[in-house]
């Protein structure tokens, strides 16, 4: 009996790795935001350091299994690395298991050499990431108004920033251009938001680098770049994460609320700045089946076959 367990879970994480297919961002000569400067991938203890080709990750449900619904990960890493296996990978096994698309997104970070504008490029890519999902939703059986975002701590500051700003960044003029990216729902894990008092430092001093003007933080403070464009947002977040503060979230859904925009915020007493799949401390546990819940009772999960 054990020795058949341990054989189907082989069987299902085998199935579930050639799932994976990197989908570059750009064609060839075409990435927006190059300054010519060659630089290379950097792969360390499972996390990304420099990325040379952006792209994304795709994990796409059967069929007989697809809800139709798409999210795009946008893994954490202060904006120096992507954690995109702990922060991506992990979530999209439990994404397919509900029946969800997901994409890792894997964007340009802000301290390489080979972008003009740094802070601009993290979005740049993840505006043409939810580009390229939209252009290709018939094929993947995915519906163009059920694909969200979900950004896992500096990930979140790349999430909300995609779901708060809708100037065009990404655009190549190419068929892609006629696609909106705009995020219909955002998923906020431990997010980094604003760039003001309650800024993540790290975050801060590798995404703005020395323009820490009043205009570029304000610009960058998610909190106070609502609007009507800005979707529906489920939040989770610690009381005592130490290492980005649990205001962050606060003030996002201080501003959704004003912006009479559907939120949801869960601030758990535990799980500090490493809120997991499962085995969090009591209640934080719950977050995973109060956000199933959400997608359901917001009808971005609908439990009837892909037509």
């Amino acid at each position: 009996m054990k020795k058949s367990f341990y054989i189907a879970c082989f069987l299902l994480l085998n199935l579930f790795a050639k799932a994976q297919e990197f989908i570059p961002l750009w064609p060839a000569g075409k990435m927006p935001n190059y300054n010519g400067k060659k630089v290379t991938d950097s792969l360390f203890n499972e996390r990304i350091w420099r990325v040379a080709t952006p792209g994304m990750y795709s994990f796409l449900v059967p069929k007989a299994e697809n809800k139709g619904t798409a999210i795009l990960i946008v893994p954490g890493g202060g904006y120096e690395r992507l954690s995109y296996i702990y922060n991506g990978f992990n979530f999209a096994k439990w994404y397919n298991s509900i029946g969800v698309n997901v994409f890792v997104l894997i964007h340009r970070l802000p301290h390489q050499q080979d972008l003009i504008n740094k802070q601009i490029g993290p979005v740049q890519d993840a505006q043409r990431a939810m580009r390229i999902i939209r252009a290709n939703a018939a094929l993947w059986n995915i519906k163009t108004d059920k694909i969200g975002v979900m950004g896992v701590s500096a990930g979140g500051h790349v999430a909300s920033t995609l779901g708060t700003h809708a100037k065009d960044e990404s655009t190549i003029n190419d068929s892609l251009t006629a696609h909106s990216f705009r995020p219909d729902f955002m998923v906020l894990l431990s997010p980094v938001i604003t760039m003001g008092e309650f800024a993540h430092p790290g975050s801060k001093k590798n995404f703005l680098g020395a323009d820490t003007t009043k205009a570029n933080i304000q610009n960058y403070s998610g909190e106070l770049q609502v609007s009507s464009f800005t979707p529906p947002t489920f939040l989770v977040h610690a009381q005592n994460d130490s290492t980005v503060k649990a205001q962050n979230s606060v003030l996002f859904y201080n501003e959704l609320l004003n912006k009479k925009i559907n939120a949801s915020l869960h601030i758990f007493p535990q799980g500090g700045h490493g809120i997991r799949l499962d085995d969090n401390p009591g209640s934080t546990d719950q977050w995973m089946n109060l956000l199933e819940a959400w997608l359901k009772e917001m009808n971005f999960i609908i439990p009837i076959p892909f037509k």
